[in-house]
């Protein structure tokens, strides 16, 4: 997959099936409209590009929300690359992004990629104010030489998969339906940075995991996880929360991974939150706090070994 960061240049004057969306998290929604629109540009023996934007949207015009990523970008684009893409548009979304017009972006867009057909979400709507609707956007389109076609919503039980909507599953700390929105485990992902290394002088070193400070965290608690690392799939129990036994204010993320045993300093790694095994707790001393810790453990050997981790 080619990536460009931009739009200044033309990609290339190949025919393009071209997909537009924030695409966070990266949800069944986000798959089933990028599916379609790669499995259109095939038939048309086009090429299929998602154009994304980053930063969110949300950061210019909402700034004062916070944690509000369901992934990295990163995490975004090899998605997008799984899903078949040919190429993958980042643009900046800024101030002047948010009071573009609609055909002022359109003529950005279609002086990027040889635009023929255009894929986007039901609710979908571009430029300033959101003029840019689907009905909006096909007017454009008999003037820029391509066609729209909007997607319906996925459903599950009585509602639209929404981004929202998993922002509330993990907010419970509920994984499984988190994961059954999603379409795969909710992934944090960042490097392992030295912490107070608690964890290692009581017999159960962790992984401190630096999470960007813009991206969701579940509710504060143990989860079953699982971390892959140079081609080996570990479990792992990890602490979402500011360790209340040790009077910590900063939430963080520490995975301590089974059957691992090695310096992972510097490296960045993926954890899967499978399973909330309990909310976090404050004890009374270190004996009582590594009593749990193996509890933790054992409960998550237990849940592992129940349960399909793969892919």
């Amino acid at each position: 997959m080619k990536l460009i960061q931009g739009s200044q240049q033309p990609v290339n004057d190949l025919p393009t099936v071209l997909t537009i969306g924030v695409f966070d998290g990266m949800h069944r929604g986000h798959q089933h409209l990028i599916s379609s629109a790669v499995r259109r540009a095939h038939e048309l023996g086009a090429q299929a590009a998602v154009l994304t934007f980053d930063p969110h949207p949300d950061l210019v015009i909402h700034p004062e929300r916070k944690r509000i990523y369901l992934g990295t970008l990163q995490q975004r684009l090899d998605m997008i690359a799984r899903l078949g893409a040919d190429v993958a548009i980042v643009l900046p979304f800024t101030e002047a992004t948010k009071g573009q017009s609609a055909q002022a972006f359109v003529e950005q867009i279609t002086a990027t990629v040889a635009l023929r057909e255009l894929w986007v979400g039901y609710d979908f709507a571009l430029g300033r104010m959101r003029e840019g609707n689907t009905t909006r956007l096909a007017e454009l389109g008999q003037s820029y030489g391509f066609s729209v076609h909007p997607v319906a919503a996925q459903i599950d039980g009585d509602a639209p998969i929404s981004s929202s909507r998993i922002r509330a599953a993990l907010a419970q700390g509920d994984m499984a339906e988190a994961q059954r929105l999603f379409g795969h485990p909710f992934e944090v992902a960042g490097p392992v940075v030295q912490g107070d290394q608690r964890g290692r002088t009581i017999g159960f070193p962790t992984a401190n995991v630096a999470v960007d400070e813009l991206v969701v965290l579940p509710a504060d608690g143990v989860y079953v996880c699982t971390v892959d690392l140079d081609g080996t799939r570990y479990g792992a129990v990890t602490n979402v929360g500011v360790r209340p036994t040790f009077d910590g204010v900063r939430r963080t993320c520490e995975a301590h991974l089974l059957d691992f045993s090695g310096d992972l300093y510097g490296r960045t790694i993926g954890v899967r939150m499978l399973h909330r095994l309990r909310g976090e707790q404050k004890f009374a001393g270190v004996q009582q706090l590594v009593a749990q810790i193996q509890a933790d453990a054992q409960a998550g050997r237990a849940w592992l070994a129940q349960h399909d981790t793969t892919p």
